[in-house]
């Protein structure tokens, strides 16, 4: 198909001239919104078929396709990243191609600079583009009621996102289904290779000894204390809020002869007791969760069941900058009361229990290829995905992952493994050196 390169009325279709002043307006919008008459180097197609291309002939790193009439202002009105979150999720638009390149064309449209002027002209343009009205089957935004992060409220906002469908997550994750990011060796190294690294990575930085009690907070499908049991000897509890993980995770404890030393638990962390319980504590990805006005409370109760010389090893997200960001689409459809703070808010909340930080490490450009794979994952498994679930949860993953990958690449998220230790009398019990970590 020819680019839209001249007044729309001029260009060819199979069916003839088309004279369409909506889809005339959506081309505007789009030229206004990018500053040019063609795209540099992404295409968008109409819902009669029209292409809008780049002039160069440069092949486009993705197309935008507009599924109907209304879909453009369905996308951009009234600005926000829940917008176009539910235009995509809910098939008002689609993406053919690289969707990481798609949010590069998103972040392009938001830094660029334009004075009042040119904001309110482009409003209203925005405002003026035609309208439709869709049904929106599937998938739909997480509605919680009760005090926020209170134990029942946080039960279900674990339930809204992992207990869609345990096989679902199986497609796309690692055979171990570590819904966490992995710890590469290389770029180019295979997911399952880089996952189990991570796992082992995690039990060298705990020292986990033969016979030690390990509590893993947010414990996701078992991997890690699986892992943990079979490789150092320890008697691992983990706990969830979720019910198909409590399901899935036991199954496996069960099938590998694990179950005299090994179980998982549907508990709430806040509920775990005797104190000093445990030798070790890990929580990967579960920080995330809490909640900025519960994390002294969560350091404080990991603080109470740990021994006195005893390690938390605390893996979790955090901003890039020392503020919250806060994204409307995520906290609907994806992780509703989910907050992530600053690592320095965290580790003030611990240090300000008594815990003693040992060691920081940054793992931020892991988690871009990890959440790279499983897109290309997702993706490959796109008719499985929308069998076991429904085309808006497929459309909200594949969308939430990409941005999360965009978010890691460029340093507005970060992630850390924070090892503390409750000091025994003012002994850490740590050797001198990090060397036993990379034997």
């Amino acid at each position: 198909m020819k680019p839209l390169s001249k007044p729309i009325s001029s260009v060819k279709r199979a069916s003839g001239e088309t004279t369409d002043s909506g889809l005339q307006q959506c081309l505007q919008v789009l030229q206004r919104l990018s500053g040019r008459k063609s795209p540099p180097d992404f295409a968008v197609r109409f819902w009669d078929g029209t292409a809008w291309e780049p002039e160069n002939g440069t092949p486009p790193r993705f197309t935008l396709v507009l599924q109907h009439r209304g879909a453009l202002r369905k996308m951009f009105w009234p600005p926000s990243d829940l917008t176009i979150g539910e235009a995509f999720i809910y098939d008002d638009i689609d993406v053919e191609g690289d969707i990481h390149a798609f949010f590069a064309f998103l972040k392009q449209f938001g830094e660029s600079k334009r004075n009042l002027g040119e904001k309110l002209t482009l409003a209203w343009k925005l405002f003026r583009l035609p309208a439709s009205e869709r049904p929106r089957a599937g998938r739909q935004a997480a509605r919680l009621i009760g005090t926020q992060h209170s134990p029942d409220r946080d039960r279900r906002a674990i339930s809204y996102h992992y207990d869609v469908s345990n096989e679902f997550f199986a497609l796309w994750l690692d055979s171990r289904m570590i819904y966490s990011c992995a710890y590469f060796q290389s770029a180019d190294e295979d997911l399952e290779a880089a996952q189990e690294r991570k796992l082992d990575y995690l039990c060298r930085k705990l020292r986990l000894k033969h016979g030690e009690r390990l509590l893993d907070i947010g414990c996701g499908w078992g991997g890690l204390v699986i892992h943990a049991v079979q490789h150092y000897g320890v008697q691992a509890l983990g706990i969830t809020l979720s019910r198909r993980q409590v399901e899935l995770a036991n199954e496996r404890i069960r099938q590998a002869g694990l179950a005299d030393n090994a179980r998982v638990e549907l508990l709430d962390y806040r509920k775990v007791g005797p104190p000093e319980a445990f030798d070790k504590l890990v929580s990967v990805g579960m920080i995330e969760h809490v909640g900025q006005k519960k994390l002294t409370e969560y350091f404080r109760q990991a603080w109470r069941l740990l021994r006195p010389g005893g390690v938390f090893l605390n893996h979790g997200i955090s901003l890039g900058g020392p503020r919250p960001r806060r994204t409307t689409f995520a906290r609907r459809y994806v992780f509703p009361d989910g907050e992530i703070v600053s690592l320095t808010t965290s580790l003030l909340s611990a240090a300000s229990v008594g815990f003693e930080i040992r060691d920081v490490e940054s793992l931020r450009e892991h988690y871009a290829l990890t959440l790279a794979r499983w897109i290309e994952r997702l993706e490959a498994r796109h008719d499985q995905a929308r069998q076991e679930t429904d085309e808006a949860t497929y459309r909200t993953w594949r969308l939430y992952m990409a941005g999360a990958s965009e978010g890691f690449r460029s340093g507005v998220y970060n992630i850390y493994q924070t090892l503390l230790v409750k000091p025994d009398h003012g002994r850490s019990g740590l050797p001198l050196t990090r060397a036993d970590w990379y034997a």
